[in-house]
């Protein structure tokens, strides 16, 4: 079981009522048949979902129904990859348009039935259920006239070639989204909303509970994407439209209303997983350089400040914030994009995607929050970032966030060299060593002499500082040493600067012993 899986399944809890649904045309599971009825289409409107999730925000919360024959509930992850989808059962398949859904058995981990809708000339009509639809290795089929609904859906494309349609993005899990962009596989994953992470008294897990999926146009390329969220704190609707490509954008409309003061939400939170590189692989005994699905996180905040937060694996739990006003974009993103850099011929770290949030609007005053969990294997997420608005979010309000979600490679920086690796390493008794590339077309023609180093620690002592061409990567090498004598924590910050020009980001980094 990885962490994925984990929050995944913990988060069954935090699914919605049936009852404000109704209207849509879901209702109660139908009785046992030769087949699932059909339901009549309804009229579809994106106000509709805004307006369920106000209303059900005024009523208690209500537990999803979870119930599932025993030969489904009872399975575990083997048998559960088993149940696969009919590729040629595909919606919209045989009417050649530009996207296709493939959809999720609900079972194992995936309890939660997330109902979902296909919206066509403004009505909107249910994906009725059927195990037809699905191939069943070490299982006996369930009935075909139980409608158990489903647990998910994915997204295919064209994105890689013209005549396959790849698979480009998913929901499945909670609030749990992926997406790749061209020539990319899956790593971190983004949620609808994150409340209360590393909270000591545990953290909820808001849930998707129904999907509204546009019927793409011929030539389109784009696909809307629409979605109920539930949770004991809150609910909320969504409105995505996704545009795979060479960076593959989601288009984010939020309208959030809590059913309780929420103190610690998180707003377009992801999640990803760092084990360890050449910065911090204390105690790992294995073949790889590295092994991490991304490997830092960027900031461009209200003040025109572009800065790049290493990841690390700590020894204990580590929470960081950023504090800002009207942030222009943050994300993890994986900056090391070729293989030498893993080694690792099945996982391919290379091409994970990163992800970077640019909000839409003023946003106000808060804070990236990174949070940092101890892990001692690759199957844990164990990186999470989001922003976290300076004032709790108050019961019966209205709380709107748009933002766009870039799925790529990630680049920001408006033109400043970046940080592309760090290394650390022990120097002497007591200190340690910090080695850093930069590259950047800033860098190309500025004379050396010019280029001056500014690294400043909160605690210790900097020492030996040096930066140089370096021939090897046609960027620039900054090195140092830190001395941090008895603390437990050290706050670092490095840029290369050119008088009081910056030529390079801010590098900045918490040391513990």
């Amino acid at each position: 079981m990885n962490r994925r899986q984990f929050l995944a399944s913990t988060a069954v809890v935090a699914t919605a009522a049936i009852v404000p649904l109704q209207r849509a045309g879901i209702g109660a599971a139908q009785p046992a048949a030769a087949a699932v009825p059909q339901r009549p289409p309804v009229p579809f409107e994106p106000a509709n979902v805004r307006q369920m999730a106000k209303e059900l925000a005024q009523k208690p919360f209500q537990a999803p129904d979870q119930k599932l024959p025993g030969n489904l509930k009872d399975i575990d992850y083997d048998q559960y990859r088993k149940i696969r989808f009919k590729p040629e059962r595909a919606i919209w398949r045989d009417e050649k348009l530009p996207f296709q859904l493939q959809l999720f058995h609900r079972g194992f981990f995936y309890s939660s039935r997330v109902d979902l809708f296909e919206v066509a000339g403004g009505k909107a009509s249910a994906i009725v259920y059927s195990p037809d639809l699905f191939t069943f290795e070490d299982i006996k089929a369930p009935d075909p006239g139980n409608d158990l609904g489903f647990a998910g859906f994915r997204i295919h494309a064209p994105i890689n070639r013209p005549d396959y349609y790849d698979e480009v993005g998913v929901f499945l899990g909670a609030s749990y989204f992926r997406a790749v962009a061209k020539g990319e596989t899956y790593g971190l994953s983004a949620r609808g909303l994150a409340i209360n992470t590393a909270d000591p008294k545990g953290e909820e897990f808001p849930a998707f509970k129904a999907f509204w999926i546009e019927k793409p146009q011929p030539g389109a390329n784009s696909i809307v994407v629409h979605a109920l969220l539930d949770s004991k704190s809150a609910a909320a609707a969504y409105r995505f439209t996704i545009r795979p490509g060479e960076t593959t954008v989601y288009d984010v409309e939020m309208a959030l209303y809590p059913r309780a003061d929420i103190a610690e939400p998180g707003i377009a939170p992801m999640t990803s997983m760092f084990f360890f590189d050449a910065n911090d692989r204390a105690n790992i005994d294995d073949f790889r350089p590295a092994v991490h699905d991304s490997d830092g996180l960027a900031m461009h905040n209200g003040r025109g400040e572009v800065l790049w937060r290493v990841l690390t694996n700590p020894q204990d739990l580590q929470i960081s914030s950023f504090y800002d006003n009207n942030p222009r974009n943050f994300g993890l993103l994986q900056r090391q994009r070729d293989f030498a850099a893993y080694q690792d011929l099945e996982s391919h770290f290379e091409t994970r995607p990163s992800l970077r949030v640019e909000p839409i609007g003023d946003w106000g005053a808060g804070e990236v929050r990174l949070i940092e969990i101890p892990t001692k294997t690759e199957i844990h997420d164990n990186i999470v970032a989001f922003w976290r608005p300076k004032d709790p979010l108050k019961a019966k309000g209205e709380y709107n966030y748009t933002y766009r979600l870039h799925w790529g490679e990630g680049k920001s920086g408006e033109g400043l060299a970046r940080f592309m690796k760090t290394m650390s390493g022990a120097a002497g008794d007591k200190d340690r060593l910090f080695v850093c590339d930069i590259a950047g077309a800033k860098l190309k023609d500025v004379k050396p002499e010019a280029v001056r180093a500014d690294v400043t620690a909160n605690v210790g002592k900097i020492k030996n500082v040096v930066s140089q061409p370096n021939p090897q990567t046609g960027g620039w090498r900054l090195s140092f040493n830190l001395e941090p004598g008895n603390e437990a924590v050290v706050e670092l910050r490095a840029r290369l600067m050119q008088n009081d020009e910056p030529l390079s980001e801010a590098w900045v980094y918490r040391w513990t012993p």
